[in-house]
This record gives C-alpha cells, sequence and structure tokens, in this order.
C-alpha cells in the first residue's frame, strides 16, 4: 500500500462532513494520483456512485478553500473523455472539485501545460497505443470522446457496466 498523503486528514474531515451533510455513507477509493506512470489497482469496494456523492462532491465545490462556491464538473462519472494534447482516453471513476495531489506531481507537468489548480480534476482509467493505467487530469485538458469505442482498461468491468447504448454506469455491486 502506498504512503497516505499528509492532505489526507483534511480530506477524512471533509468526507465526515459531506456524510453528516447528506446521511450518505462514504467508502473511498485509495487510488494513486499520477501523470502517466505504472499505477496499483483500484481497490475494489462500495462506492457511492449511485447516488452521485462524489460528483455532488464536485458539484458542490467541496474543499476547505472553496466552502459555500458552487462549482460545476463539466463531465460525469462513466463518460468517456479524451486528453486535449495527449493521445489518451479514459472513462471517469472519481472527481475532485479541484487540484488535490501533491506539488510535486504538479511541478512534474512542463510550465507550458501545466493546469490552473482552481478547477475539476478527473481520476480516469486511461489507455493510449501502448498500455492502461490511471491518469489524474484537469477539466481544461479533457474533451468528450464521442467515438463509440469501448475502453479496453481491465479494471473498467469490475467498476462498470455498458448499457444497451455503449455508455458506462457504475455497477450495482459498487453501490451502497
Amino acid at each position: 500500500m502506498p504512503p497516505i498523503s499528509s492532505s489526507y486528514s483534511g480530506c477524512r474531515k471533509l468526507v465526515k462532513e459531506l456524510e453528516i451533510e447528506s446521511g450518505t455513507r462514504i467508502i473511498e477509493l485509495l487510488v494513486p494520483l499520477c501523470f502517466r506512470s505504472s499505477c496499483q489497482r483500484v481497490r475494489p469496494g462500495n462506492t457511492n456512485f449511485g447516488s452521485g456523492a462524489l460528483a455532488e462532491a464536485a458539484i458542490l465545490g467541496y474543499g476547505a478553500s472553496n466552502m459555500g462556491k458552487m462549482r460545476t464538473a463539466k463531465f460525469k462519472i462513466g463518460q468517456v473523455v479524451r486528453h486535449r494534447l495527449f493521445p489518451f482516453r479514459g472513462v471517469i471513476f472519481d472527481i475532485d472539485p479541484e487540484f488535490n495531489n501533491t506539488e510535486e506531481w504538479y511541478q512534474s507537468i512542463p510550465a507550458e501545460v501545466r493546469p490552473r489548480k482552481d478547477q475539476p480534476f478527473y481520476h480516469l482509467l486511461a489507455e493510449n497505443a501502448e498500455s492502461e493505467y490511471i491518469a489524474y487530469v484537469s477539466e481544461q485538458n479533457l474533451l468528450p470522446d464521442n467515438s463509440g469505442e469501448p475502453i479496453r482498461h481491465p479494471q473498467v468491468a469490475e467498476i462498470f457496466e455498458q448499457d444497451e447504448k455503449g455508455a458506462y454506469r457504475p455497477r450495482n455491486s459498487m453501490l451502497n
């Protein structure tokens, strides 16, 4: 298990506040946040995908620095997107209302393409021509992928099922 960042305790407090406000039990997905590197698997478990708690947190802008501000996530969990600059695509499995990774990770992005921190960031089960991985991408760098091609990431089937139109929906076994 990778070490948990120092911001974890602050996140736990916000999750508890959201649980109290919403009356919904939130189980976290522990996923390393990476740009393009080898990553561990998403740990299977219960999530609040079905109730929309993760998306709701992104929409409401939960976070110490923006309590009270309304923020609308442009994309939703289960949506297939592609990167605006780099040749990869993926399906969204979680949303952060604003940047929530390390400064080291942020600074590793070339300055000319480094995104703003004050926008939603998306966790993707991603793929490019060579491999599958977890990606963490700013909203400004994502576009809808309307190719209709399925995502080949091996964990897609663990988290999502496809409906008759090919759209990804969280599995019922993943719902609270």
